[in-house]
């Protein structure tokens, strides 16, 4: 049974706005910016927790020391 041209003509335009749609919220998901957020967020959320925090306290205060010693030996 063959199909009506104005049917036709109206799926593809359907599928047509579909795939704009689809590549839009792509591309809005693979920008650089919006990466940089979601990492900026992930770090956010990491330096929250007092363990890490603290820690990276700890490593930045000996590897002063470290550094000041090696200067006045």
């Amino acid at each position: 049974m063959p199909r009506d041209p104005d049917t036709i003509q109206r799926e593809i335009e359907q599928a047509r706005d579909a795939l704009a749609d689809s590549l839009d919220a792509l591309s809005e998901r693979a920008s650089p910016k919006h990466l940089v957020d979601a990492g900026k967020e992930s770090v956010a959320v990491r330096m929250s927790d007092p363990r890490i925090r603290y820690g990276l306290m700890a490593l930045g205060a000996l590897l002063a020391i470290a550094f000041i010693r090696r200067l006045f030996r």
